[in-house]
């Protein structure tokens, strides 16, 4: 996107965003009470029943450690970030030809005629023709692929634009000027650093370090651009399966960056290279030098194959992933000697044995078993989770299936991490219902150690924090619950996500609002210890830089003591632990660890030993949008 268009795009952000924080405070105070101090008076003129879920929603924040005005504020931010990805996502949809025409042509636009069609009173029992019961009708479709962002039971959505806000959000979405923007996959990630841009510079202003969780996300969304996040993919996850096939494979071409070279001898496995003196003996010294060779890569089947962003943000790296994974399944599929899949096994030509049915089956695949995100923004999250729904839709329109044919995206592995629910007696409660016991145990562990997530993020090492915890919680539960602690965690998580949802959904009318904000806190920080405790070929990464909040700033010390100095280098050192051997990460940073003193125990202990560095670009400055620092992008690979 050029920068001409970034700004034009800017402007409509920053525009949309006054509009509905306007809107929603708007209706916050006058009709529901709720004023900006954060104070709710005794009445008001409003529903009772979002009244009541829109007061526990600030609650819940102030649960958190916020104020009350604080609280509101952010309930006014995240409503109004809500509504504009909800907008811009339909805007994207209906451009892509995956809904009808809602947002385009205002109230006579092909869907409202649908909808007038199949119910012809319409037009004269609404006010606006039946265009917000299209909206929310289209909304509630979208959401059961992508309930993240569209579920209108979600406390964030619970407020709409009243009809002139609605009718002056819709004019700036078809505004000629960004018209074409809505065509391009970037766009949504635009949307949310620019969705950022005043909240950076007042905190900068307000202190040279974060504060809080918020201030560490929103400092530090960055867009990569395209060219860096095709060096950096390329150089994983591309010369990985490059590596397995013997360079015979289409990447070879398809990765305009893939770093390979005349001379490549790949290694059978357990060979180890021969000696210098071996290899000029038997090839003379000017065909050694130029023989490369290549330990030995055991081939994978595709759904094998692990790829983690753990500070995800809008998801460029994994959307760059899922275009090189729909060959690498292609590939996969068609090798007679292709291994089985650790989850069936059986080979991908098994599990689909026709062209066709891999075909339509390889977007969810690489969304459930592939692709993997970490967030400390529950924001972000929406974004990154929607940029990979609209990314699968694509792959489904190539091959020519109308949506109603379309399968279902019902998951992807995008977590959010964050502490736990901060109410302690909705925690008892939930825990007295478990079977087994020996659960209240682990969820009590879970619990304390999830403390600094929102913090420490992918920092947070949870797999480590809870084995003992995981350990007494199988000896508790004995071998009719688990045939040992290493199978522990399957079935416990299974049970936890089952007894959420069972607690969420049996609450009274009136704890059904707080009851449904901790199931769905308390999910997702089960869902991040299931990410931690995963093991990748792959972690790419536009890490955090620079000093960590404060209050991790003693957990740091202790769990990334060569690292410390700057989050980048913690970053790097936690992806090369997430790393298996002979995986990979991709990261760009800062350059400063590559020379300065501080980082020398760095340089020893983290790239030269946890790691090697394969390929390395210096980059310097002006890489990233207003980040001024100069950046190197590279590649570590774990050693075997």
């Amino acid at each position: 996107m050029e920068k001409e268009q970034r700004n034009t795009l800017r402007s409509f952000v920053a525009k949309a965003r006054r509009l509905l924080e306007e809107e929603l405070s708007g209706q916050l105070e006058g009709l529901y009470s709720i004023l900006p101090s954060g104070e709710a008076l005794a009445e008001a003129p409003g529903d009772p029943l979002v009244r009541a879920r829109l007061l526990e929603l600030v609650e819940h924040h102030r649960s958190s450690g916020a104020g009350a005005r604080v609280a509101r504020e952010r309930v006014v931010r995240e409503m109004a970030f809500t509504a504009v990805n909800r907008f811009a996502a339909l805007k994207m949809a209906e451009r892509r030809g995956l809904i009808p025409e809602c947002v385009a042509e205002l109230r006579e636009g092909v869907g409202v005629q649908m909808l007038g069609d199949c119910a012809p009173g319409l037009k004269a029992s609404f006010e606006d023709g039946g265009h917000r019961l299209l909206l929310e009708s289209v909304m509630d479709e979208l959401s059961l692929g992508l309930r993240v962002l569209f579920d209108r039971r979600s406390p964030v959505g619970l407020l709409w634009p009243r009809p002139k806000a609605l009718q002056a959000l819709l004019e700036m979405l078809n505004a000629p000027d960004i018209e074409a923007l809505w065509a391009e996959d970037e766009t949504i990630g635009w949307i949310y650093q620019y969705f950022n841009g005043d909240d950076v510079r007042e905190m900068r202003e307000a202190s040279a370090a974060p504060r809080d969780s918020h201030e560490l996300a929103v400092r530090n969304q960055f867009f990569t651009p395209r060219y860096v996040v095709q060096f950096l993919v390329d150089n994983t996850l591309g010369r990985i399966w490059y590596e397995m096939r013997h360079g015979k494979t289409v990447l070879r071409d398809r990765c305009p960056l893939l770093v390979h070279q005349p001379g490549e001898i790949f290694l059978g496995p357990g060979v180890s290279p021969p000696k210098e003196d071996e290899q000029r003996g038997a090839e003379g010294e000017s065909e050694a030098r130029r023989a490369i060779y290549i330990t030995h890569r055991a081939p994978r089947d595709p759904r094998d194959l692990r790829i983690l962003d753990p500070a995800v943000g809008s998801g460029h790296f994994l959307l760059y992933a899922f275009d090189l994974l729909e060959a690498i399944y292609q590939e996969g599929w068609a090798d007679s000697s292709a291994p089985c899949g650790e989850a069936t096994g059986r080979t991908l030509r098994e599990d689909y044995p026709s062209e066709v049915d891999l075909h339509r089956a390889i977007a969810g695949l690489i969304l459930r078993h592939n692709l993997y995100g970490i967030e400390i923004d529950a924001r972000a999250a929406q974004i990154a989770a929607l940029a990979l729904w609209l990314r699968a839709q694509r792959a489904y329109q190539e091959l020519g299936l109308p949506p109603p044919e379309r399968p279902v995206i019902a998951r992807s592995n995008i977590v959010v991490a964050e502490p736990m629910p901060g109410e302690r007696n909705l925690l008892d409660e939930f825990a007295a219902r478990l079977d087994p016991p020996a659960l209240q145990h682990l969820v009590g562990a879970i619990w304390e150690e999830m403390r600094l997530a929102g913090e420490a993020g992918s920092l947070l090492k949870m797999e480590s924090h809870i084995a003992s915890a995981l350990e007494e919680a199988a000896r508790r539960a004995g071998p009719l619950f688990v045939r040992g602690a290493a199978d522990f965690w399957s079935q416990a998580e299974t049970r936890l996500l089952q007894a959420l949802e069972t607690y969420a959904t049996e609450a009274t009318a009136a704890d059904l609002g707080r009851r449904r904000l901790f199931a769905e806190d308390a999910a997702q920080g089960i869902a991040y210890i299931h990410v931690c405790r995963e093991r990748f070929d792959v972690v790419l990464m536009n890490p955090p830089f620079g000093a960590p909040v404060e209050r991790t700033k003693r957990y740091l010390d202790r769990e990334y003591p060569v690292s410390r100095h700057d989050l980048y280098a913690a970053f790097v050192e936690r992806g090369l632990e997430w790393c298996r051997r002979q995986g990979r990460v991709g990261a760009i940073t800062s350059r400063t660890g590559f020379f300065l003193k501080t980082f020398e125990l760095w340089r020893q202990g983290v790239l030269l030993q946890m790691g090697r560095p394969v390929v390395v670009a210096d980059l310097g400055y002006g890489v990233m949008d207003e980040a001024m620092v100069e950046a190197a992008a590279y590649c570590l690979e774990r050693p075997l």
